[in-house]
């Protein structure tokens, strides 16, 4: 039981300093302390508004601070720093005296209690909650409370990462408390989360060698070329194509016809030349054109006679083309 009855004694110390300071320093614009036990001795860190009231002319108010922790409150060599608060507004014990300070000046509680709580959230802090009890319009008590932002109010977040500050204000029908709890600017709130954009993967481009680039970046854009013979009129989508002017897409095409057997023929190959029967590109030699007349009791048929370079050709009557002499004739009747 003795290491209990030694923590209960130490907070019950720690209360007691805490409101000594806050009647001594109350024009200096107190707002809390942080006590802590070193091998050399108790540091104390005052906060305050005004740091220059604390010390005192000299130092007068500060040495006598000291002297009383040490008499009073039996604290083994107390050494008290001061330092001063730049934003009073995120301080909650400096908002409840201030708070406490209006209502005792005869601000309505309403009035005074959502004037403060819009400095407060306005000086950027992420939460504030602002509890007004006592007797405040009749002669029973009763409670105000106002709220705006996110606030903590139970487990280990509303004692680490919320700021709590309580004041008194005495009137004639009795005392009023004030408390006010601040979430700062900045604090990292357990739970909180946050959504991450969602980025689609950079694909690399594939290499492509200079020859293959340069034939790509040449060829004709396949895309203009198709659009440049289409076209739509009205609901009717056309084309042209052919040497054909622009007609409806659903109407039928001929398709060509499939090439007969019979017209196809087979290709020779050619006769290679000999020494006998070359061709030459010079014009026929005529040495001599002759008519010959056929005997008596044949069909007198008049041929001309010609020497093509050592050939002997001959043209029939009716006919307009030379063919050599020793090619056999078809003779009339012989149609087997």
């Amino acid at each position: 039981m003795g290491i209990e009855r030694k923590f209960v004694q130490d907070g019950l110390t720690k209360a007691r300093i805490n409101e000594y300071f806050t009647k001594q320093l109350e024009r200096a614009g107190y707002g809390g302390m942080v006590m802590n036990r070193t091998p050399m001795g108790t540091q104390i860190t005052l906060l305050a508004e005004k740091p220059g009231m604390v010390i005192g002319k000299g130092g007068k108010t500060i040495q006598r601070l000291t002297r009383d922790m040490s008499y009073i409150f039996n604290v083994d060599n107390p050494q008290i720093e001061v330092q001063e608060v730049k934003v009073p507004e995120l301080n909650a014990q400096m908002m409840a005296n201030r708070l406490a300070n209006a209502l005792e000046r005869g601000w309505y509680f309403r009035k005074a209690g959502h004037n403060m709580l819009s400095r407060i959230m306005d000086s950027g802090a992420l939460g504030c909650q602002i509890v007004i009890s006592g007797k405040l319009t009749g002669p029973r008590s009763r409670v105000s409370k106002m709220v705006e932002g996110y606030i903590k109010h139970a487990g280990k977040p509303a004692e680490e990462l919320v700021d709590s500050g309580y004041a008194m204000a005495v009137k004639k029908l009795g005392a009023i408390g004030c408390s006010v709890r601040i979430v700062p600017p900045g604090t990292v709130l357990p739970g909180k989360f946050h959504m991450l954009k969602e980025t689609a993967p950079e694909v690399a481009e594939p290499k492509v060698k200079e020859g293959i680039k340069e034939v790509v970046e040449k060829a004709p854009d396949k895309k203009e070329a198709k659009m440049a013979n289409l076209r739509q009129v009205g609901s009717v989508w056309e084309h042209r194509h052919d040497n054909m002017d622009w007609h409806p897409m659903s109407r039928p095409h001929d398709t060509p016809a499939a090439a007969k057997p019979e017209d196809v023929v087979e290709a020779q190959p050619e006769a290679k030349p000999t020494e006998e029967t070359k061709v030459t590109n010079e014009a026929p030699v005529e040495t001599a054109v002759e008519t010959v007349a056929q005997p008596e009791g044949e069909t007198a048929v008049n041929e001309q006679m010609r020497d093509n370079n050592g050939v002997e050709e001959h043209k029939h009557e009716g006919y307009d083309y030379w063919h050599p002499s020793k090619r056999m004739h078809k003779v009339e009747g012989d149609d087997e």
